[in-house]
């Protein structure tokens, strides 16, 4: 109990009562309605459009990459200067020249900035594109082909500016 300036108290009554369960829920349903509402403006988080028909090539694409493995390809990929440089080597680190390699490239926490790119051979058995991106944190999603239709794909995250 307080006292205000004729020294009568104050009590706390059902209406303040009233007041601070108002007051203390409304922060709580407000702060839950803005994350909700950023959450579903934000990102929608899907991998695939349809999680059933990606299902049914499963097995297929489980065999791609046991036969990807089998190869012992490796790959590296980097982006500085204003270009891509993506290198892909066999098993003994020899360079793979002839093949076919195009990226598509997204941000991972933005969507309309994604960009398909193929790469061209370059010195060194590497291959590479000029390509301006934005500053920040890039997924790229590399595929090389070489002209026996072996196939490789590979994930890469990729950092622009600074």
């Amino acid at each position: 109990m307080t006292t205000n300036g004729t020294n009568v108290p104050r009590q706390f009554t059902g209406r303040r009562m009233l007041a601070v369960m108002i007051g203390f829920f409304g922060v709580v349903i407000a702060v839950n309605v803005a994350l909700a509402v950023l959450a579903s403006t934000s990102w929608t988080g899907l991998v695939v459009e349809n999680s059933y028909v990606a299902s049914q090539h499963f097995n297929e694409d489980l065999a791609q990459a046991h036969l990807q493995q089998a190869l012992g390809w490796r790959s590296t990929m980097s982006y500085a200067g204003g270009g891509l440089h993506f290198d892909l080597t066999d098993r003994d680190g020899v360079p793979l020249p002839g093949m076919t390699v195009e990226a598509t490239l997204r941000r991972p926490t933005h969507e309309g900035e994604d960009r398909h790119v193929v790469l061209t051979s370059s010195t060194g058995g590497g291959y590479g594109v000029a390509l301006d991106l934005q500053k920040g944190a890039w997924n790229a999603d590399v595929a090389a082909t070489d002209t026996l239709g072996r196939h490789y794909q590979r994930a890469f995250r990729l950092w622009a500016g600074e």
